[in-house]
């Protein structure tokens, strides 16, 4: 059976926050601190957009506007609407365009997770695992949506409307 790459990686992101959890459940009974959302959640995130891989807070947010980018042209050419407004109020089309947003941004989650998680080490030397898990897909999902949304509506509000038969 061959593995793919984006399985390999999910593997990997699985393995790694399997192994640090135990002591993320450790440090909430010691301390009764659930951190996530906590004062010191938002302290520390000041602190990682000034430490080791604060790059990657322009990195992986520019790879998911040039993946959204990507993303809205072909869905102008597949004649299909914007993706935020196809997630909200499209039904038929729904599945679609969130089974190709999970395709077209999978590694690149799961790489963002793990960006965070070493972040996380080399900064400060524990691991908070759910932090990690809501902080690298809402840098990519968030550039990636908007992006895909707003290419879809620039490009349609350029493209020439066609005139109708017999109009002069």
């Amino acid at each position: 059976m061959k593995l793919s790459r984006s399985s390999i990686l999910l593997a990997i992101v699985a393995v790694v926050l399997l192994s640090v959890v135990p002591g993320s459940i450790r440090r909430i009974i010691q301390t009764g601190d659930p951190y996530l959302f906590t004062r010191q959640f938002f302290a520390d995130l000041a602190a990682r957009l000034t430490g080791a891989g604060k790059f990657r807070f322009i990195v992986q947010p520019m790879v998911a506007v040039i993946l959204g980018v990507r993303y809205g042209m072909k869905d102008v050419h597949a004649n299909l609407p914007p993706f935020l407004t196809m997630l909200a109020f499209h039904t038929s089309h729904r599945r679609h365009a969130l089974r190709t947003a999970v395709r077209d941004v999978c590694d690149l989650v799961a790489i963002a997770i793990l960006l965070d998680i070493l972040s996380q080490w080399l900064i400060f030397r524990e691991i908070h695992p759910a932090a990690a898990i809501i902080l690298g897909p809402v840098l990519i999902s968030v550039p990636y949506s908007l992006a895909r949304e707003f290419t879809n509506r620039i490009i349609r509000a350029r493209r020439p409307r066609a005139t109708a038969a017999g109009s002069v």
